[in-house]
């Protein structure tokens, strides 16, 4: 079992920064890959960006280099930076962990979620 419990959301103006966290507890942190997705009133869980076990990196095409991913793995905790906030970038902000490096842009891959985090951006 594995939990997780997100932080940092909050409410930001267009085009500012925020950096939300996510600290796992439970089973070895370095086994699982780790995900953000986040999911808007009324539409699906959306893929944000993920970081593998491995090391390797995805991020939505959507982004356009606006949000980093990165992990560490002494504190069991993964980052989410975003930078260059939009009014469309609104949701609950979501960390997830799967036992694999494989399919990390689906949210079928991951066993364990976050409760979320809230990022508002309004003016």
């Amino acid at each position: 079992q594995v939990q997780l419990v997100e932080s940092g959301g909050g409410l930001v103006q267009p085009g500012g920064s925020l950096s939300v966290s996510c600290v796992a507890s439970g089973r070895t942190f370095t086994g699982y890959s780790m995900g953000w997705f986040r999911q808007a009133p009324g539409r699906e869980r959306d893929f944000v960006a993920a970081i593998a076990w491995s090391g390797n990196i995805y991020y939505a095409e959507f982004l356009k280099g606006r949000f980093t991913i990165s992990r560490d793995n002494a504190k069991n905790t993964v980052y989410l930076q975003m930078n260059n906030l939009e009014p469309e970038d609104t949701a609950v902000y979501y960390c997830a962990a799967a036992p694999t490096n494989w399919g990390l842009t689906n949210r079928r891959a991951y066993t364990y979620w976050g409760q979320g985090t809230q990022v508002t951006v309004s003016s």
